[in-house]
This record gives C-alpha cells, structure tokens and sequence, in this order.
C-alpha cells in the first residue's frame, strides 16, 4: 500500500491557507503529522481525515465559523445533610454524562465539604452548557426541597 506524504507547504497551497496555520493545526492536533527530518509530513489519509472534519464543523449563514464561547464557574452550594451533598453530586455528574455531544468538551469537579456544610462545584464549557448546568442547580436547590 502507497502512502502519500505532503509538506505544511503543500498542504497550505492545497487548502488555501498559510503555512503557519498549518503547522498550528498540527501543534493542536487537529491534523495528525510526523516529523521527518526537519519538516512536518502528513499523509493523505490524515490530510482527508482532517478536512472531512472542518467541513463538518458548524458554520453560520454566511459562512464564517460560529464561535463557541466558553465559561468557567464556581458554584457553593448550601446543604442540611450529607445525604442531599451526595443526592446534588450524582445529579450533576449524570446531568454532565447525558448532555448533548454538540456541547463540546465540559468539565465538572465537585466536592462536600463536611466542615461547612456545602457543595463545591467547578464548572467549565460552552456557554449553553454552563447555562443548562446553573438550571440544573437552581432547580435542585429549590427553598421548597430543603424544608
């Protein structure tokens, strides 16, 4: 089986692109490389692989990238007992396992801290995630669920 290798340069001419952008997809892993010698070589399978996944990414109507903006939070929650610590943890953690792929990459930390009575949740993501997850809070922190 033959594999083609092309240059950061001729990947750039190809897609129309500068060079240096390239080699930025390439540190970022979004295109796959190996170092030869001095220079970066992808191969063509790599070289499809990668522009079958921009033509994929989401674009707006006139063509230019929708930006995905990204929020990060931390959130002290007030809790009678450990029970409902452990009861908002769970809920949180299968909120965060059940969200949509197209929320991207999301992070969520949490933690009881005993001594004060809270939970402690690190959020990080696209803004629609953060705004379902801060729902999701609200809702399960209702004054009506704690008497």
């Amino acid at each position: 089986m033959r594999n083609d290798y092309y240059t950061v340069e001729q990947i750039a001419s190809m897609l129309n692109i500068h060079p240096k952008t390239t080699q930025r997809y390439i540190r970022e892993g979004k295109l796959r490389a190996t170092k030869i010698g001095k220079g970066w070589r992808v191969t063509g399978h790599d070289l499809s692989a990668f522009v079958e996944s921009s033509r994929n990414e989401a674009t707006a109507a006139d063509n230019r990238p929708i930006r995905s903006v990204i929020a990060s939070s931390v959130i002290d929650i007030p809790t009678v007992t450990r029970e409902e610590a452990i009861r908002i943890m769970n809920t949180l953690t299968a909120s965060l396992n059940a969200k949509p792929a197209e929320l991207g990459q999301t992070s969520l930390q949490s933690q009881y801290i005993e001594r004060e009575n809270i939970v402690r949740v690190a959020l990080w993501g696209d803004i629609r995630f953060m705004a379902i997850m801060i729902d999701t809070i609200a809702a399960l922190t209702e004054r009506d669920e704690w008497e």
